[in-house]
């Protein structure tokens, strides 16, 4: 056997180190890319909007900016404020019907009809088969339901189904084809009465809907519907049989861009500027503050005591009515300046009256992307409320220290339910 000599044993070390010295060098580079790379999957990409066609053709902006409410919506008297306004109406004019034909169903008996965990679209395919009536559905599958010996006329049992299910149907007979539908388009006729025509509006908008056409000859309001806000409208027409109150809220919108853009506008100077008890709570919510204040601060003397210290810029000025106990939206940019941004903003509330005309507001702000902030405000007739402290940051304009204001003041309607002899002599 040969000797391994040191020289050999120092020459495989050398190899083995230098080897060995590659291999965690490699390994290395190969986590240091692995980190790279994973470093670059988390950067997120922004969003790519496709470009807009300029050759598209459009309606008009001016065509667009054209609302039949803009007269009795945005037009607030801020030097007379009257605090409860009396409003007789007629108490047979709310009507809720459907649109569209819909012809009478084939009149026989149904008995023993049973299925069990069924689309409501088969369960119609299966009750219609026999009198050769043909099912179409544009938004199926519908929900699944199960029932049991079913008697009845023809038409109750086909209803059944689709209250159970949550759908609508039409049938024509001329070609004996039943369509169902999850919507369907509705008309509301109400009383010839503006404010409660606008308070119905701000409802069905804080509903969720905004696709809505107004009648202003009839009174009426055409909107497409599921069942949910068909029973939210029912609703709304037993809550009128009570002669309820409305509150009204009055709302002034303004931006504020200090002269000194390197401090804040300063609140506190509030109560210098005017005596103690102008001010009578102070709230925070998620963003901003909102006071409470008496007539002493007004509109007017807001803008006043503001000027001092900074540009001030109207955004929106208008009205909006909340049922009492419901929830009504403001969408501020229905009233709008001319070249004020409302940067998608909606005021929404809440309100419930209680005795000795205390007002509870549940006050909300929200813009396109989603809600901004939130208050809870119990006021006495007669208060105001002052958001501030909102910063213009949140609506995309970048200013330092400038920010949003919003000035409200509640007012009570209260309606007489009577009808037409007694309103015409009221």
């Amino acid at each position: 056997m040969k000797k391994i000599s040191n020289f050999n044993i120092y020459a495989f070390l050398v190899v083995f180190a230098l080897a060995l010295s590659a291999c965690v060098e490699d390994e290395e580079i190969l986590l240091r890319q692995e980190a790279e790379a994973y470093a670059a999957s988390l950067k997120v990409e922004p969003e790519k909007v496709p470009p807009q066609d300029p050759y598209m053709i459009r309606t008009t902006e001016g065509a667009n900016a054209l609302d039949l409410e803009t007269p009795l919506r945005c037009n607030v008297n801020w030097a007379d404020q009257q605090m409860i306004l009396s409003l007789p109406y007629e108490k047979s004019a709310f009507k809720l019907e459907r649109n569209g034909q819909n012809d009478p169903l084939p009149r026989f008996e149904v008995t023993g009809f049973t299925f069990d965990m069924m689309p409501a679209e088969q369960a119609m395919v299966r009750l219609t088969k026999e009198a050769g009536i043909r099912i179409s559905s544009s938004d199926g599958p519908y929900t699944a339901i199960s029932a049991q010996d079913l008697k009845g006329e023809f038409s109750e049992v086909i209803k059944m189904i689709a209250d159970s299910a949550g759908i609508y149907y039409t049938y024509n007979a001329k070609d004996k084809i039943l369509t169902l539908s999850r919507r369907t388009n509705m008309t509301l006729y109400t009383p010839h009465s503006r404010p409660i025509i606008l308070g119905l509006l701000d409802v069905i908008r804080g509903a969720g809907l905004t696709n809505i056409v107004a009648n202003w000859a009839d009174y009426s309001l055409t909107f497409d519907a599921d069942m949910e806000t068909q029973k939210k409208m029912t609703e709304l027409i037993k809550f009128f049989e009570n002669s309820p109150t409305l509150v009204a809220y009055d709302v002034s919108v303004f931006r504020l861009y200090p002269h000194d853009i390197s401090h804040d506008i300063e609140w506190k100077e509030l109560l210098n500027a005017f005596d103690f008890g102008a001010i009578t709570t102070a709230q925070a919510g998620v963003i901003g503050r909102i006071l409470t204040t008496t007539n002493d601060i007004s509109v007017e003397n807001l803008q006043k005591f503001l000027g001092s210290q900074a540009k001030i810029e109207a955004v929106s000025e208008g009205k909006f009515i909340v049922p009492n106990l419901w929830l009504a939206r403001f969408d501020i940019g229905k009233c709008s300046q001319p070249g004020a941004d409302p940067y998608g903003m909606s005021v929404l509330a809440k309100a419930s009256v209680e005795k000795g005309n205390e007002i509870f507001t549940d006050a909300t702000l929200e813009v396109t992307d989603g809600q901004v902030t939130h208050f809870n405000v119990r006021s006495k007739l007669g208060e105001n409320f002052l958001i501030i402290g909102l910063p213009n940051e949140l609506f995309g304009v970048q200013s330092p220290k400038s920010e949003t204001i919003v000035f409200m003041v509640p007012r009570l309607i209260r309606t007489l339910r009577t009808n037409e002899k007694v309103k015409n002599n009221l």
